[in-house]
């Protein structure tokens, strides 16, 4: 199977969640990565858990599976001189290097930009940090909830005020790491496409978490800057149409979306209201936002008299969009996700398989499961740098390795 990214090697010394997620996403596309990971220790990542696949207390979390397939692990220790310089030899044979190191710590031990770059001049050289590489917090550690809460993220999530436990809320997936590793992945593909076809070169990319989590605002900053005036929150409704909304039934809770002039008429029509759809307080899509609280009481009592099935069944009949809000389990029993392949099951050097979250790209590499500490140190070393048994056992025992 040809792969779009065959042939491009990354040296991925990144870790957690943020840059790993985006040299995961270039090995699905057939990259080479090379993970460089603390000897004995690892990625931090390895830790978080439990749940682990192996024994309690081990070092596959489910956090770290999450993010790490289609990489292979080697271990060196860049803070000792022999370390550093078997980066630096790695760097030389790479397209990419990606880390997640605080501003200048990299640069300390000659891995910084101007010095392999000045080694190897076709190198992309991709930087994630909390703050980016300059600026008065450029120096500061961060992570995904100081970014949520800093970015505005929290401020239009959670709660409406006035209502129980109103205030704004995280998102429960570390969303902002995602993003930047979305953002991560896509850059780096764009400076491989502009050394390829156009300089010759590559360049350095100063991603920074921050800024990632401001730009995902989007439409909410958007309005903010039009009008000066911040949005609401509004809990589990959303920013555009009315309804787009998550309702409780009599027994479990489902979304809805009816918000154009023919999902609106099909949704009262359903629920056995027509009358509404002609309603000047509801007719049309202006009017439904400026009665948004008096759109939303109507339905939450009709919605409320019957089971989540029942209106799932009836608006699906009549095409209007709607969805059980659903708990994991229900997650992975959806025929569409079975379908689309969403689980995959992969061969694992101890555990004999694991299951992983497949890439929503389609199609992608095979994939391989996330690799063991070090597992393939070794092999790396003899097939990129020639190093033989004896000398892999020397920067062993020197702590290199």
């Amino acid at each position: 199977m040809n792969r779009p990214l065959d042939g491009i090697r990354i040296l991925d010394l990144s870790r957690i969640l943020a840059a790993p997620f985006a040299t995961q996403l270039l090995g699905d596309l057939g990259a080479d990565v090379i993970k460089v990971e603390r000897p004995k220790v690892g990625d931090d990542a390895r830790q978080y858990g439990p749940p682990f696949l192996d024994e309690p207390g081990g070092n596959e979390s489910g956090f770290y599976l999450s993010a790490n397939r289609n990489k292979r692990s080697i271990t060196i220790d860049h803070s000792s001189p022999a370390g550093a310089d078997l980066i630096r030899e790695l760097a030389a044979e790479s397209d990419v290097l990606v880390e997640n190191y605080r501003a200048g710590v990299l640069a300390k031990y000659g891995l910084g930009y101007e010095a392999l770059h000045a080694l190897n001049p076709r190198l992309v050289y991709c930087s994630v940090t909390g703050f980016g590489q300059d600026g008065p917090y450029a120096s500061r550690a961060g992570y995904d909830g100081v970014f949520q809460a800093m970015s505005g993220l929290m401020s239009v999530s959670g709660v409406p005020d006035g209502q129980p436990g109103a205030g704004p809320m995280k998102v429960g997936v570390s969303m902002v790491d995602i993003l930047a590793g979305l953002y991560a992945s896509s850059a780096i593909l764009a400076a491989l496409r502009e050394r390829d076809m156009i300089s010759g070169r590559g360049q350095y990319i100063d991603l920074s978490l921050l800024d990632c989590g401001v730009a995902a605002l989007s439409h909410y900053a958007q309005n903010y800057l039009v009008s000066g005036q911040p949005a609401p929150r509004r809990g589990n409704g959303g920013f555009g149409g009315i309804p787009s909304q998550a309702f409780r039934c009599a027994d479990a809770d489902i979304f809805v979306v009816a918000s154009t002039p023919g999902q609106w008429s099909a949704l009262v029509d359903a629920l056995g209201r027509p009358e509404l759809a002609d309603d000047p307080r509801f007719a049309t899509i202006s009017a439904r936002i400026a009665n948004r609280d008096l759109v939303l009481e109507t339905l939450d009592a009709i919605f409320a008299q019957q089971s989540a099935a029942r209106w799932i069944a009836a608006l699906e009949a009549a095409d209007v969009p709607v969805s059980p809000v659903n708990p994991m389990d229900a997650v992975f029993d959806n025929p569409q996700i079975r379908h689309r392949g969403m689980r995959v099951a992969v061969d694992h050097t101890t555990a004999g398989s694991v299951d992983l979250i497949a890439n929503p790209i389609n199609p992608t590499a095979p994939y391989t499961a996330p690799p063991l500490l070090g597992e393939h140190t070794d092999e790396v070393l003899t097939e990129l740098l020639g190093r033989t048994p004896d000398d892999i056992a020397a920067l062993r025992d020197g702590g290199a390795i």
